[in-house]
């Protein structure tokens, strides 16, 4: 279970993850997980909820997709997204990511769904709805923060509410 949240605000781009990750919805295996990384020769920042070793698989497979399209995100993505749901063996993967790189932001998931979100906040994971409320609200009503102040806060906030997200907040910006 975790926690990550992406924001376009003011012209930047951000992204936000806890750290948390939990075996078995049981007990606290880890509090300091990098969830949050670049990939693509650093053009490309991704995050990932679910399973650590599914996650791993799509981020190979990913950038592999991006190489492919040199690059374009949005075409990287939707390919990805056809594969998910066709190969048997990526349809067992448990998993979901943001993506986003200088112009673009898009969630992918296994269902088929490549979203690019009306409100230029998106968030995945267990405390997904609570960081993605708090980051709409501070890019509807705080223009002086900036897009990663943003994403950390939605985070540290989700951490108060949801017990599956720690506020061992790591994060990155374009």
């Amino acid at each position: 279970m975790t926690t990550i949240v992406a924001v376009k605000h003011n012209g930047k781009t951000a992204i936000a993850g806890d750290g948390q990750v939990t075996l078995s919805e049981k007990f606290i295996m880890k509090g300091s997980a990098h969830k949050v990384r670049r990939i693509f020769d650093d053009q490309v920042i991704i995050g990932f909820a679910g399973g650590v070793a599914d996650a791993f698989t799509l981020q190979d497979w990913f950038e592999k997709k991006l190489k492919a399209y040199s690059g374009n995100l949005k075409r990287a993505a939707v390919e990805l997204a056809q594969d998910w749901r066709k190969d048997p063996q990526l349809q067992k993967l448990e998993a979901m990511l943001i993506a986003l790189d200088k112009n673009d932001l898009l969630l992918i998931s296994g269902s088929g769904e490549v979203i690019e979100p009306d409100e230029d906040v998106i968030a995945i994971g267990s405390g997904g709805n609570f960081a993605q409320a708090a980051a709409i609200a501070m890019c509807r009503h705080a223009e002086d923060m900036s897009a990663e102040d943003i994403a950390r806060e939605g985070i540290q906030i989700a951490s108060g509410i949801d017990i599956f997200t720690n506020n061992n907040i790591i994060s990155d910006k374009f």
